[in-house]
């Protein structure tokens, strides 16, 4: 039966006429769109966050842990410190940086799919690190006014990082990576907390006992900033 002069062929369809032929595709391509945007925003997102906490990392290491082996004074009685406690020092650096360095490789969704049991495989290393970096630190502390404040730092490593893996045992994924978020955050007040070292005056002037206020303040500081960002979306958006 040959279509009469109304009817358009499927060869040669009237877009103006018969938008049903065509505007389906448009509609497809603008949500495509629609949804490749807040990816790549995360995706840029994300890359500038690893670079800032990268570069954070090389900072403290250069204006603080490297300095162990300058001759430089205020560092003497630290410097002195770290070789008497070098048998529960050695597994404590360790450890925090093997947890350091696993979480932008636990973070990445693009190896997470590609290579699950690997990710799991380094997720048990993780936690096994942060249980030894949390039990030497305390052993470290054991006698000293800083006992207080490391003892909440490692607390909240341990709670947050045992969260992480329950949920994840218990197929939560969702909430498994919010509290590895949490984890992370804590790991990083090792570094963050000692951005300030450069400057002589700023735990000179504290003293023993308000640094240790200080370290629990940094970790407080990360869980809250942490929590405020995993749920930024529903503070700031009223719900229909």
């Amino acid at each position: 039966m040959e279509p009469t002069a109304t009817e358009p062929t499927l060869a040669n369809p009237s877009p103006s006429s018969h938008p049903h032929y065509v505007y389906p595709f448009k509609r497809r391509t603008m949500a495509s769109s629609a949804l490749l945007t807040p990816r790549s925003d995360r995706s840029r997102f994300k890359t500038v966050l690893w670079i800032s906490l990268g570069l954070t990392v090389l900072f403290v290491f250069i204006t603080s842990e490297a300095l162990l082996v300058a001759d430089y004074p205020m560092y003497d009685a630290y410097r002195l410190q770290v070789i008497a406690d070098r048998h529960l020092l050695i597994p404590h650096t360790l450890c925090g940086v093997i947890a350091l360095l696993a979480g932008p490789v636990q973070f990445s969704s693009r190896l997470r799919q590609r290579h699950l049991k690997f990710h799991r495989v380094l997720g048990r290393i993780y936690v096994i690190a942060v249980f030894i970096g949390a039990l030497t630190g305390i052993a470290l502390a054991a006698g000293r006014p800083s006992l207080p404040g490391t003892s909440m730092q490692a607390a909240a490593w341990i709670v947050c990082t045992t969260a992480a893996f329950i949920t994840a045992r218990n197929r939560h994924i969702a909430q498994h990576r919010q509290w590895m978020v949490r984890s992370y955050a804590v790991t990083f007040t090792f570094v963050s907390s000692r951005v300030l070292n450069l400057w002589p005056r700023y735990w000179s002037h504290l003293g023993d006992t308000l640094a240790a206020v200080g370290v629990i303040a940094f970790t407080l500081a990360s869980l809250l900033i942490v929590d405020l960002a995993l749920n930024w979306r529903e503070i700031t958006t009223r719900r229909a």
